[in-house]
């Protein structure tokens, strides 16, 4: 089965960095994150750099339901138990405050990306009307400015919901493409196809010798390398599945997003509307197909669609107590650990950024501070960080066989005391490549439906010729030749 995302699109290409250069600083990163704070160091009067492996929009953007939205992974009676009452009351006066931010950057910039402002609603799943009502309370307890309210009369077998009101949509690559000419319209440069090999607080090198010299580095790869470790362990990796489906009436634009675990989450794009959830965790088994079918039959259970015309999946790295990661730490600053709220969490992260590098103050600073261990969340901490060393174990698991594999599939073989990842393309040829990741060391598992390599243990994720898709690892999976010849015992 093909994946396609609803907002994949050419976009333009940028050249490579090709000589050393001085700025006052450097962006590693070209997505929602990299080019928000490039923005907003550019608008600053600060010379920029951004520099992309690839190039704009060809990480996660592309694959997000691109809701802009308060509406966060943790509801807010949890963040209350994790961070407190008035760190909680902050992080909900960031996530409107970014709302509002992306709104005066798209009219400031006229950007043509279709950004709106529009309701959201948090909806009960069977049986959980107890869960949005508590949830009301809290929310009423904290000064927010949402209400209870019915749902729109076209959607089916919702209770009362909770309804966030100016909330926000937009085309995400657009978006993007908006931002990029407006860094360059400012003075900043971007260069595509310049994989960062190393990085310190003042300048950073790329896989071709060339080196930026700064005062400031920023770090906005979604997963943060050449960190030692030190946010894959405060990360857990999650694959998330989405499908559009044909609208049967015309519907106003509205957001939805339910109390299941994991949740559903809706939104309309003109006549299709776009639906996720279905989330596991990366690297772990699951049936693709399942969880289209899952996320599709929920929707028809409630909503006016027809036929399917799309589905993807994507991949968010999420944190233990509900927030991502901002600002500065140690001698760089970095964006991570999005936790499904990605727009709006960069475009935090680019203002907390934008203020500490101006030595301004920002009242968000201490509440996302990046070198912080999760607050109050331990439990699930450690059983997550429990279950991505236990995946180091893999190893052990006994191997599949390679006459098994149906073109499409992929497995983990043995071979002597090595293991090595082997999938059929469509035209029944086998490949192999090493099944070690080159982060730390775990067993990769095939991804049926983008028909990669990826790791259950940080996220990394590899094509199916072993080149890195996804950080933190750098290094690609060793490729073996002549796989039609691997012994199996």
């Amino acid at each position: 089965m093909s994946t396609h995302s609803h907002w994949m699109q050419n976009l333009p290409t940028h050249n490579p960095l090709n000589k050393d250069l001085i700025a006052d600083a450097v962006v590693v990163g070209a997505g929602i994150a990299g080019l928000s704070t490039a923005y907003q160091l550019v608008k600053a009067g600060l010379s920029v750099v951004v520099l992309e492996r690839d190039q704009i929009g060809s990480g996660e953007t592309p694959r997000s339901s691109a809701q802009v939205t308060a509406s966060l992974d943790f509801l807010y009676q949890e963040l209350v138990t994790i961070h407190g009452r008035e760190a909680t009351r902050l992080i909900y006066q960031s996530h409107t405050a970014a709302i509002a931010e992306m709104e005066r950057m798209v009219q400031t910039e006229q950007l043509d990306c279709d950004f709106r402002r529009v309701s959201g609603h948090l909806v009960p799943a069977p049986g959980d009307d107890a869960t949005v009502q508590k949830e009301a309370s809290v929310h009423r307890g904290l000064g927010f400015d949402t209400r209870l309210s019915t749902p729109p009369a076209w959607v089916k077998g919702f209770a009362e919901s909770l309804e966030y009101p100016q909330q926000g949509q937009v085309d995400p690559l657009q978006y993007l493409l908006g931002l990029a000419k407006a860094i360059e319209k400012h003075g900043g440069l971007i260069y595509g196809s310049s994989p960062v090999l190393s990085y310190t607080g003042d300048h950073v090198v790329t896989e071709q010798g060339h080196t930026v010299h700064a005062n400031h580095v920023v770090i906005t790869t979604n997963a943060v390398v050449s960190e030692h470790g030190k946010y894959s362990f405060r990360l857990t990796p999650y694959r998330t599945y989405m499908v559009s489906l044909k609208l049967t009436e015309q519907i106003e634009p509205v957001l939805f997003y339910d109390t299941s675990d994991p949740y559903f989450y809706v939104r309309p794009d003109g006549d299709m509307l776009l639906v996720g959830g279905a989330d596991h965790r990366t690297g772990e088994p699951a049936d693709p197909k399942e969880r289209w079918q899952t996320i599709e039959s929920w929707a028809r259970a409630h909503f006016p669609v027809g036929e399917r015309l799309e589905q993807w999946s994507g991949q968010v790295f999420n944190s233990a107590d509900g927030i991502a990661f901002l600002g500065k730490t140690g001698d760089i600053y970095v964006i991570t650990g999005d936790t499904g709220n990605g727009l709006t969490h960069a475009t935090i992260g680019s203002m907390i950024i934008r203020d500490q590098v101006l030595g301004q103050e920002n009242p968000w600073i201490e509440v996302y501070r990046p070198d912080r261990f999760p607050r109050g969340n331990y439990r699930a901490w450690i059983k997550d960080a429990g279950r991505s060393i236990g995946h180091v174990f893999d190893w052990f698991k006994k191997s599949a066989e390679v006459q098994n594999l149906q073109p499409g599939q992929g497995c983990i073989v043995r071979q002597g005391l090595s293991k090595c990842a082997v999938h059929r393309d469509e035209k029944g040829e086998l490949h192999a490549v090493g099944a070690m990741c080159t982060h730390l060391g775990c067993e990769v598992s095939w991804n049926g439906a983008e028909h990669t390599w990826d790791c259950p243990c940080h996220g990394s994720r590899f094509a199916s010729d072993g080149t890195v898709l996804t950080g933190p690892a750098r290094a690609p999976l060793a490729k073996l030749e002549h796989p039609e010849k691997l012994e199996l015992k």
